[in-house]
């Protein structure tokens, strides 16, 4: 908390806060808690459209899938607790999202996650990596939420930090929707799951500001301690309860804990609440009213119910073997009053809670883009070093960690551009995540735009009509110039892109501060996404022999950022642009070409580039090709820009010949480049052979993860 609003806090409350006080109002005070410094910029963002619901200010956002179904959708950051204790920090980030979507109503049936890390290269980083992807495997698996899908990186600016995003869906009936806030007073407030403990104090404040050095020994104790058995009981009993239609208001308790669920429960609408502190079940004996009131232990939840069903709601909850306790009311008037031991030992106006006034941090625009020397390095120099980035080699040993097929929904799996989740006999939602720090730290305004496109082109390529988005927002801090200016152009970037697709933003999360010892990250917004898509009309990723291949889209001398020059160590270049009216004709092209069944497979292209990309879809489909990579319609005549520019509004489509002039009418920019056959991948300029390896070469090369990690196999 700054000066100035500890003075803003004496004159609005007209006298020096208690000690107890002084800690709620500092976590509701927090960055994490307030969002203080986003608030206005994220007013930016398109939050309607025919699909939404429900959009941002809940604990999740709702999007309608069909008259009877609708989805529930939300993404959060455990960026700080998984830098610091990496097991914990990220299976409690799987608990939190889990919850937010519980207490909307709704059943959570599925998990992406978006991660990045340091170079592999490092022990420490490959620490972080390993123990992330065990915490986010062992809490989703106990719980019986599939992980399926999200995406894994590796980059310089992370070293010894890690981000920890994880987006998640549930399904709901429309008659069991519950908001997180109340609208009478007299409602009974019951804390339900686990006992509350000394983990996680401080837990918002810790993550409101920077990491210093020895973070891992001063900070584990803001770390959160994960449950998994006691969130499925919760997960399960939760339900139960909602479908009574008996929960008047229900949160889950994630940052600021007991202080935060209640008062913004109560202070939403203009009522109070008063907390009996005392009767809080606690983990460990001796325990201060401020250590119960701040504690952030998880797999706990707040119910608000009418008195008369307190003891139903309660008999659920023993069936359950869980422990509940009422611990409060909400009361008319806008006061949040703490008793503790027969005495009252808090009193405060709610909206002093709830009403935090934001923050605008100075802005200095930077300008790092410029014209890129292109390295001397041939073509198969080139494709051994993206092929063999860590960033593009198959991510197979982590979701093999994960049950993605628990529930029995999981139609397309991890490793394609979108999971594809079977919702009934005839459609699926589709489920993706983007990002590219990489792209982002060149251009934020048209990074962002790009991360919205990329979004749209994963659905798209599995056949999935876009519904709506979530955003999870990773920068420094923003009292930092260029930071609080590269945040405001992503948030611009992010509105235009939806805007022009017709989206809107039904959630999200912005996390400041990720930066250790001074040494701030790299903007690295996250856009997930959500799809509609029929069953029978998924087209496939891979290769088939005999089938043409043919290029979407238009390639430009874009190779700042990029996968390459990552490798190759090239700092400058420029960001690709994003043609917005192209993205959404090229969109909307893909998905005609897929309904009519004139493609067989289909696979955008992003990070690599178009080489990749065809690399990929040999490998999926165990069929080589030969491709000449002169004939791809560009802007340029060079081929290394060619293979290995990241330009947006691009996918690569294999088809029967006889379809070829119905594709050629629907696509403004199109090409065939060559042919699936045999069990090479041959790369031709002109005629003359560029490069030849075997898919078995190729194929060993991409699951070298673990080798990569210096484990066997």
């Amino acid at each position: 908390m700054f000066p100035h609003e500890e003075r803003l806090i004496r004159e609005r409350l007209g006298r020096e806060p208690n000690e107890l006080e002084w800690a709620m109002l500092e976590v509701m005070w927090s960055e994490h808690a307030s969002y203080k410094s986003s608030r206005p910029w994220l007013k930016l963002l398109p939050t309607e459209n025919e699909h939404v619901i429900l959009g941002p200010g809940e604990d999740a956002g709702i999007v309608k899938f069909d008259d009877g179904t609708w989805i529930a959708v939300g993404i959060e950051s455990h960026n700080h607790p998984s830098a610091v204790e990496p097991y914990g920090g990220a299976a409690t980030g799987v608990g939190g999202i889990v919850r937010d979507i519980l207490c909307m109503g709704a059943r959570p049936i599925a998990l992406l996650d978006p991660i990045r890390f340091g170079p592999i290269e490092k022990e420490r980083n490959r620490y972080l990596f390993e123990y992330v992807v065990k915490g986010i495997a062992d809490y989703g698996n106990r719980i019986g939420v599939p992980t399926v899908g999200g995406e894994t990186e590796f980059d310089e600016g992370l070293d010894n930090y890690t981000l920890v995003n994880v987006a998640c869906v549930g399904v709901m009936r429309p008659e069991h929707l519950v908001h997180s806030y109340v609208t009478e007073p007299g409602l009974k407030l019951i804390l339900v799951g686990n006992r509350t403990g000394r983990d996680g104090i401080h837990g918002v404040t810790f993550a409101s500001e920077e990491l210093g050095e020895n973070a891992e020994e001063e900070d584990r104790s803001a770390v959160q301690i994960p449950d998994p058995f006691t969130e499925k009981l919760l997960i399960e009993a939760t339900l139960e309860a909602v479908y009574t239609g008996k929960v008047r208001a229900l949160k889950d308790l994630g940052g600021g804990g007991l202080t935060c669920a209640a008062s913004e429960m109560a202070g939403k609408k203009g009522f109070g609440a008063v907390i009996y502190a005392d009767r809080v079940p606690l983990r460990e004996p001796g325990m201060s009213v401020t250590e119960v009131m701040i504690s952030e232990s998880q797999e706990r939840m707040l119910f608000a119910v009418k008195p008369e069903d307190v003891g139903e709601l309660g008999r659920i909850f023993e069936k359950y073997g869980l422990e509940w306790t009422v611990v409060g009311e909400v009361i008319e008037e806008p006061r949040f009053v703490i008793h503790w031991n027969g005495e009252k030992v808090a009193d405060l106006p709610v909206e002093l809670l709830a009403d935090v006034p934001t923050v605008e941090w100075e802005m200095k625009p930077y300008s790092i883009e410029k014209p890129a020397e292109m390295p001397d390095v041939s073509f198969s120099e080139a494709f051994d070093l993206v092929w063999g980035s860590p960033n593009v080699v198959s991510k197979r040993w982590i979701w093999e960690q994960y049950d993605h097929e628990v529930q029995g929904r999981t139609v397309l799996k991890p490793g394609r551009d979108a999971a594809i989740l079977k919702l009934n006999d005839e459609y699926g939602l589709a489920f993706t995540a983007d990002g590219n720090p990489g792209h982002s730290h060149l251009n934020p305004y048209h990074s962002a735009m790009g991360a919205v496109a990329e979004v749209v082109r994963n659905l798209a390529s599995v056949g999935a009509e876009p519904l709506a988005l979530v955003d999870n927002l990773n920068f420094a801090s923003p009292e930092r110039p260029e930071v609080y200016w590269s945040f405001a152009e992503t948030v611009r970037g992010l509105a235009d892109a939806a805007k022009a697709f017709g989206l809107a933003y039904v959630s999200g999360n912005v996390s400041f501060y990720n930066e250790v010892a001074g040494k701030p990250i790299k903007p690295t917004p996250v856009v997930a996404g959500l799809g509609k898509v029929k069953l029978e009309e998924i087209p496939e990723m891979g290769l088939d022999n005999g089938l043409l291949i043919g290029v979407v889209g238009v390639t430009k001398a874009e190779l700042g950022g990029s996968e390459l020059f990552a490798r190759l160590g090239v700092e400058s270049g420029f960001a690709p642009r994003v043609n917005l009216d192209e993205e959404k004709a090229n969109a909307e092209g893909i998905l005609k070409a897929i309904r009519e069944g004139l493609v067989r497979a289909v696979h955008d292209v992003s990070r690599g580039g178009i080489a990749v990309a065809l690399v990929e879809m040999a490998l999926f489909g165990n069929t080589g090709f030969a491709v000449d990579l002169s004939k791809v319609p560009a802007e340029v005549q060079n081929s290394i820009e060619i293979g290995f520019s990241e330009s947006h509004g691009r996918y690569i489509v294999a088809f029967p010949e006889e379809n070829l002039d119905e594709l050629k009418a629907i696509f403004r920019h199109f090409a065939v480049i060559g042919k699936a056959e045999g069990s090479d991948a041959v790369f031709l300029w002109d005629g003359r052979e560029l490069l030849r390896k075997s898919l078995g070469e190729l194929g060993a090369v991409h699951e070298s993860l673990p080798r990569l990690m210096g484990e066997e196999g």
